[in-house]
């Protein structure tokens, strides 16, 4: 294990950047280890971990925990973004072993590639329809201002069953969550539990109400209402800032990205390159470990450098880490495909003279710091070319 030189850039820093430039710290992590010992942004020491295999090891390990009650005990949970512990509040994302093992068990059947493949239709028409109404303003538009968050609120809201004249409330809510003030963030997960509560109301039929039928029994509703806000928040802060990337690829690097073969290769490629999630969620130690040939003592912060493992250039020829690996792979990686393979389905079937406003290297993007990813901060495009 080698730590960071003091003068190697900030892993989590906020910055601003051209689209084709590389996140300034990734390689300096890369070159200091496979497990990089650095300063986490709510104080004391955290691991990186910039090796694969090593990556692949702690994902499955039984010690190396998502409960946010194995934090460091000065960590404060606000400025850490931590979510409710597992006793607090249990979810997919905090909860592990034969806990994380029954909720999982509620969650995957209604998230398999055929189950997703049955809302194609209805999440193509969602596309078309927001595409074509920007469209039909005339000139150009910024697609990174409003609409690559609306298109993946309103396919969560559909397939939850959530009423599509939520989806303003739902966007409301998660730009919410952003905030510093610990009343508006309080105001949005009111938000969230209204929609939750929208989702179940009698006569809906989408996956809210099967969710609620298959989780255990001791569950109350205000802990179903925060299983359906974590899918409908998460559904947004990954799937949102990948579809600004997707799309200014497909508009912007020539006519082999419309390529209809090649849509799901293309999809899954800029996943690669532009990770939602730069690292993995906090994970922490429940007790002392041995991990690379280092003893971690037990309440030690651990992440996986998702994005620069996934774009280093000796990366096996396996699967990629974008959606994680082991027991906590992301539940909504097939909704997360197929959404963003549909909107590029729709731009080249429906707009085929589209285009970028300005070059494709003048875009810019910006890295927020902690765990969150790059989002472009402008996608000016002519959709009628």
């Amino acid at each position: 294990m080698t730590a960071t030189p003091d003068a190697a850039p900030d892993p989590f820093a906020v910055t601003t950047r051209a689209i084709t430039d590389p996140h300034p710290a990734r390689a300096a992590l890369r070159a200091a280890g496979p497990l990089v010992r650095v300063e986490a942004p709510a104080g004391g020491p955290a691991w990186i971990i910039t090796d694969e295999s090593l990556a692949r090891e702690a994902l499955v390990h039984p010690r190396i925990v998502k409960d946010p009650a194995y934090a460091p005990p000065g960590w404060d949970p606000r400025a850490a973004a931590l979510e409710p512990t597992a006793a607090a509040q249990p979810s997919l994302t905090t909860s592990d072993g034969p806990a994380h093992t029954r909720l999982r068990r509620a969650h995957a059947p209604l998230f398999t590639a055929r189950r997703m493949h049955g809302h194609t239709g209805r999440i193509t028409a969602l596309a078309r329809d927001l595409l074509t109404a920007l469209a039909d303003t005339g000139g150009t538009v910024d697609l990174a201002a409003d609409f690559t968050t609306r298109f993946p609120l309103a396919v969560v809201c559909d397939v939850l069953g959530v009423p599509l004249d939520r989806v303003d409330q739902a966007i409301a809510a998660c730009r919410s969550m952003y905030s510093g003030d610990p009343e508006e963030v309080g105001a949005a997960m009111a938000a969230f539990a209204d929609l939750a509560t929208a989702a179940l109301a009698e006569g809906r039929r989408g996956l809210a109400v099967e969710l609620r039928d298959r989780i255990p029994e001791e569950f109350t509703e205000p802990q179903l209402h925060y299983l359906l806000f974590t899918l409908i928040y998460a559904g947004q802060l990954t799937t949102d800032p990948a579809l600004g990337f997707l799309v200014a690829r497909v508009l912007g690097t020539g006519p082999a990205a419309r390529d209809g073969n090649a849509v799901e290769e293309l999809v899954r490629d800029t996943l690669r390159r532009h990770a939602p999630a730069p690292f993995s969620l906090w994970r922490f130690t429940s007790d002392a470990i041995e991990l690379g040939g280092l003893r971690l003592p037990a309440h030690s912060p651990v992440l996986v450098d998702i994005q620069g493992i996934n774009t280093d250039p000796g990366r096996s020829a396996g699967p990629d880490l974008t959606f994680g690996a082991g027991p906590h792979y992301c539940t909504g990686a097939r909704l997360a495909l197929l959404e963003l393979g549909a909107v590029v389905n729709v731009l080249r079937d429906d707009f085929p003279h589209a285009r970028l406003a300005v070059p494709y290297t003048e875009l810019r993007q910006t890295d927020f710091g902690g765990i969150q990813g790059s989002r472009l901060t402008a996608l000016p495009v002519r959709l009628r070319g």
